[in-house]
C-alpha cells in the first residue's frame, strides 16, 4: 500500500530556505502526479505546486510562483519543493498527495488519492 512520508521542514527566518521531500518507501512515484499542499491554521487547505508523471507539466500558485520550485528524481524516488524567499506567511503545515490517474498537471484542483502526514514549516524571526 502506498504511504507517502515528507520531511525537511522546520524553522526558518523570513528570506531563508527550506527544501521538503515526499518519497514512498518501497513503492515507485514515477507514474503519480504528485502535488504540494498546505493548510494554516484557520485556512483552507491551498495547493502550493503540482507536478505531473515523468515531470512532463508542473503548477505553481501564484503565492509562490517564482519563490518556490517543484522536481522529481524518480532515480532516488522523492519529489521535492525547493522553497526560497520565506515569508512568514508561508507558515502551514505542507502534505504531499499523489494519484496514479492524472497525467497532465495544470493546476492543483484535482482530487488527489493518496495523503502524507504532513510536515511543519514555521517561518519568523
Amino acid at each position: 500500500q502506498l504511504q507517502l512520508v515528507e520531511s525537511g521542514g522546520g524553522l526558518v527566518q523570513p528570506g531563508g530556505s527550506l527544501r521538503l521531500s515526499c518519497t514512498a518507501p518501497g513503492f515507485p512515484l514515477d507514474h503519480f502526479a504528485i502535488g504540494w499542499f498546505r493548510q494554516a491554521p484557520g485556512a483552507e487547505r491551498e495547493g502550493v505546486s503540482c507536478i505531473g508523471p515523468s515531470d512532463a507539466s508542473r503548477y505553481y500558485a501564484d503565492s509562490v510562483k517564482g519563490r518556490f520550485t517543484i522536481s522529481r528524481d524518480d532515480a532516488n524516488n522523492t519529489v521535492y519543493l525547493h522553497m526560497n524567499s520565506l515569508k512568514p506567511e508561508d507558515t502551514a503545515i505542507y502534505y504531499c498527495a499523489a494519484d496514479p490517474f492524472i497525467v497532465l498537471v495544470t493546476n492543483c484542483e484535482a482530487e488527489y488519492d493518496v495523503w502524507g502526514q504532513g510536515t511543519q514549516v514555521t517561518v519568523s524571526s
